[in-house]
């Protein structure tokens, strides 16, 4: 014989054991990211330190395209501020801008006003978007970088056709006024020469370079990097290297906020990895079953059903409400054995004339027995179950 027993309810929420127990495999994840991050970037903190300064013999300084330029007579002077920058300009001067992303809007346009009509040349190294549309008007960069980091010249400009292959990959442009387009990457040019037109004189003219590779020290012996190098930069005698830095303040009416201070990259990191933990959360909230793997209600036996439940009567000492069910269980079986129907079951008026008719006994000891007070002890309630099994049993017998 088996009956459907109710599982007790429990609270869902988990514990802090639990919670740890979960997550701590993230945890652990994110703190080995984190230092990776910070041993990462304290190994190639060194690496970068003097990035393209002339000054500088780490890999990634410009100290051998300066020396190389000695050599053949060209003086280096570097400088730290707009206002410098801008009172080098001159027809005998090249002017270097290592980093034109880091300047403002309005330093752009005030640097842009400075080069136009000098007589000079100015060179852009890996301009993005916004700068090389407000130094260079005309010429737009593509989103898209080049596949590749070596490219053929195929163009007319002596300088590109003496060096031939070199490092140039990486930003593409493309233009809408008169320019020289070299070291093309899917039809669109990773370096341009723009003439200047608008002076009297010696013209002038801006290269725009998509990537810094030519100028860095480990790249220069590569390919043809140190002649295009030489080219571009020594066709002036004098050459000025601008560094933007922290000493070159902008206007009060120019500042950036901070997030304008941020590198994109920074910012396109941030938002992956807020997507990354929305679907981290999507992921761990998943419902895809119920919370544990037997179905409820589970059948188990009557008799286990009985004694656990007697169990939690005597320790809760709960004799009424074990009397009531022992009592409410028997006066349901009888009923329908003496013609009652069992939505009367518990009224006395209706089942103890049929009982006593069917028995031939006495009423008020029936009443005693199946509606009476609850037992005084153990032992009072033991001695009930036994009666009211009797009685069953003789209404049972035939």
């Amino acid at each position: 014989m088996t009956t459907e027993a109710t599982i007790p309810t429990t609270s869902a929420s988990p514990t802090a054991r639990q919670i740890w127990t979960r997550g701590r495999g993230v945890a652990l994840a994110l703190v080995l990211l984190l230092a990776g991050a910070v041993a990462i970037a304290v190994v190639r903190s060194g690496d970068h330190h003097g990035e393209l300064d002339p000054r500088s013999a780490d890999p990634s300084g410009s100290r051998a395209v300066a020396e190389l330029l000695a050599d053949r007579g060209v003086s280096t002077r570097v400088v730290t501020t707009l206002d410098e920058a801008r009172a080098a300009t001159g027809p005998d001067t090249t002017l270097l801008v290592a980093a034109p992303d880091l300047l403002t809007e309005r330093q752009q346009t005030r640097l842009r006003s400075a080069v136009t009509g000098s007589g000079g040349r100015t060179v852009l190294v890996a301009p993005g978007g916004p700068a090389v549309e407000r130094l260079v008007p005309g010429v737009t960069a593509d989103p898209a970088l080049s596949f590749d980091s070596t490219l053929a010249p195929a163009c007319d400009l002596p300088a590109a056709r003496r060096a031939g292959t070199a490092d140039t990959g990486g930003l593409r442009y493309s233009t809408h006024v008169e320019a020289d387009a070299c070291y093309p990457s899917r039809r669109l040019a990773t370096l341009l020469r723009v003439p200047d037109n608008s002076g009297e004189g010696t013209p002038g003219d801006t290269v725009v370079l998509g990537a810094r590779d030519i100028l860095v020290n480990d790249r220069l012996d590569d390919h043809g990097n140190a002649s295009l190098a030489l080219q571009l930069l020594g066709s002036r005698d004098h050459l000025v290297w601008y560094l933007p830095s922290l000493s070159d303040v902008p206007d009060p009416d120019d500042e950036r906020g901070f997030f304008d201070l941020l590198p994109s990259g920074w910012l396109w990191g941030t938002l992956q990895l807020f997507v990354a933990a929305a679907l981290a959360a999507l992921w761990r909230a998943r419902r895809l079953g119920p919370l544990v793997p037997e179905k409820l209600p589970v059948a188990i036996r009557a008799s286990e059903t009985v004694e656990g439940r007697a169990r939690l009567y005597r320790k809760a000492n709960a004799r009424d409400r074990a009397a009531t069910a022992l009592r409410s269980a028997t006066r349901t079986r009888l009923a329908p054995l003496v013609g009652v129907p069992v939505s009367q079951a518990h009224t006395p008026e209706s089942l103890l004339p049929a009982l006593s008719a069917h028995l031939h006994g006495d009423g008020q000891s029936l009443h005693t027995l199946l509606f009476g007070p609850p037992p005084g002890d153990d032992a009072a309630l033991i001695a009930l179950a036994d009666q009211l099994d009797a009685l069953e049993s003789e209404v049972r017998r035939p």
